[in-house]
């Protein structure tokens, strides 16, 4: 038997290394560990599927449901009662009154209340979002478009439930409806004092008049309700008052009302 050559620099050959048995046992459990998890993906994804396709499917039917309400609303007939009216009752009798049967400076009483830039935005006010966020205020930036679609199609009170559904109904309102349609809805739906809804009972009940014979004074007083109807009183020397008189004056001046008044 030949010795190896101790200046060849080659170690023998029972001398160089085996292959390690537990190296090649945790090689075989990763590969199987893999081809589980990737089969596990692969039976989560197709139980799963269904399940995403019935949400889809029901969803899609969803916001067909609201669209449809939306058109039935704006464009065949008026809403015969909302939420609100159902639930805290009324204490004046409702009548619904055309925005041509209504004193325009009502309109633009509520506008300036409310939603300076109405006719500005398509439902969201950005600018005046993006100002209560910077300056850290609690209060809402809800446009007259927002309040409408609450009114009409939702519950008061504050949750993120009725909050996503607005925002899903505001676009579709804007969309659908014309801005003095807008209006003419919210002035029949909205709360003017403690079961007092809609603008005729609004005028009967404080002012003892019709809408179409409101003036700027009483439009403005009755505007000036609008953010707590049940605590306000519609004053008409108050100084909101005075200040929604002026500002339904400057937006008639400066074209902000020209997006629902007709000449």
């Amino acid at each position: 038997m030949t010795s190896p050559d101790p200046f060849s620099g080659a170690p023998p050959p029972d001398a160089l290394p085996m292959p390690s048995p537990p190296a090649r046992r945790r090689r075989r459990r990763g590969g199987w560990a893999a081809a589980v998890s990737r089969g596990w993906r692969s039976l989560r994804r197709a139980a799963l599927a269904p399940v995403w396709r019935l949400l889809r499917w029901l969803g899609l039917r969803f916001l067909a449901l609201m669209l449809a309400l939306v058109v039935l609303f704006g464009w065949v007939l008026n809403p015969p009662t909302t939420w609100t009216v159902m639930t805290e009752g009324t204490s004046v009798p409702r009548k619904w009154t055309r925005a041509a049967d209504i004193a325009p400076v009502m309109l633009r009483s509520v506008v300036a209340a409310e939603d300076a830039n109405f006719c500005l935005h398509w439902g969201f006010d950005m600018t005046e979002i993006r100002r209560v966020i910077a300056r850290g205020e609690r209060r809402g930036a809800s446009t007259l478009t927002q309040q409408t679609a609450k009114n009409v199609y939702l519950w008061q009170g504050r949750n993120w439930a009725r909050k996503a559904l607005e925002t899903l109904y505001t676009p579709m309102i804007e969309a659908v409806w014309s801005k003095r349609r807008i209006l003419e809805v919210y002035l029949n739906v909205a709360e003017f004092g403690p079961g007092v809804f809609g603008i005729h009972a609004a005028a009967a009940h404080h002012f003892g008049t019709t809408p179409d014979a409101l003036s700027a004074r009483q439009a403005a007083a009755l505007a000036s309700v609008l953010p707590g109807p049940k605590t306000r009183a519609a004053q008409t020397g108050s100084r909101r008052t005075r200040a929604i008189a002026d500002g339904a004056a400057t937006i008639r001046r400066d074209g902000r009302a020209a997006c629902f008044e007709r000449d």
